[in-house]
């Protein structure tokens, strides 16, 4: 089961602490790392009609920079994560950081994104940055996998995955629910934060379609009565203690009404575990 996994890093505490944890979760399985870098030029912004060539004294300097804290970073997963089933691969590159991601991905054949919430310039309240809100928005290619800062791998006991059962499952689509559940023996909760008491014919269906999909994992079926889905979800995991939330992002509503930054501040979230958007 070889895996290609993207890292995107600002080389700040948090982005490594998310670098430790892809490291750790998928400790027993052979894959290739690959750690991007989007520099920055200083003397150029969104609004300038010059972009920076390769060559240039700037560009060449930003990108020396770059280069020097991968060496430094892969100094540190030597010291601390010597593992033979592991290969590290660096990319230091000057663009947007959605269209880096995007263009890696392509070019890679990437499984998985990794990244930290918040990197260097995180503002103070701010849970999810933006560039990972955008990440977990706008990255339809492959999933998306959000480290908290504050959260050390650990063994995993349970992830909760919410749904509203309106919309048929596609095994594909959880493929990588699946995997994490089986390499590590998690138990999948399954959150239906209840309008109505009862399920429709359809919801009925699409719960036993998801049935059939986990069948090969534990998994188990809980309802909370709650009127905002974003407070049920945060209730359920903190009550539990669970150890991560995944959920299909197949509209933008969806994604916007429960994990962008003012309703996360709003309903004191505080990301106290990894988030799994799956496409």
């Amino acid at each position: 089961m070889d895996k290609r996994i993207l890292i995107p890093t600002d080389f700040s505490k948090n982005a490594l602490n998310a670098i430790r944890y892809a490291l750790n979760l998928y400790k027993e399985i052979k894959c290739e790392f690959y750690f991007l870098n989007v520099f920055r030029l200083y003397s150029y912004n969104t609004d300038s009609l010059f972009i920076p060539e390769p060559g240039s004294g700037e560009y060449e300097a930003a990108k020396k920079n770059s280069e020097e804290e991968f060496i430094k970073l892969l100094d540190i997963l030597e010291l601390h994560h010597d593992n033979s089933k592991h290969t590290y691969h660096t990319i230091s590159t000057y663009n947007f950081l959605s269209e880096a991601i995007r263009q890696t991905i392509a070019e890679k054949d990437i499984d998985l994104v990794v990244m930290g919430t918040q990197g260097t310039t995180g503002a103070t309240g701010v849970i999810f940055g933006t560039n990972t809100v955008q990440t977990m928005e706008k990255i339809r290619e492959c999933p998306v996998l959000a480290i908290p800062e504050t959260i050390r791998f650990s063994s995993l006991k349970e992830i909760v995955f919410p749904t509203d059962y309106t919309t048929a499952f596609k095994r594909k689509e959880l493929k990588y629910l699946i995997e994490i559940s089986k390499i590590h023996n998690v138990n999948i909760r399954i959150l239906y934060i209840a309008k109505n008491s009862e399920l429709n014919e359809k919801q009925i269906n699409n719960q036993r379609l998801l049935e059939a999909i986990l069948s090969e994992v534990n998994y188990s079926f809980h309802t909370l009565s709650k009127k905002n889905v974003a407070d049920g979800i945060t209730t359920f995991v903190e009550s539990r203690n669970s150890d991560m939330i995944a959920f299909i992002n197949k509209k933008h509503i969806f994604f916007n009404n429960i994990f962008s930054k003012p309703l996360v501040k709003e309903i004191g979230y505080k990301a106290t575990i990894p988030i799994l958007a799956l496409h």
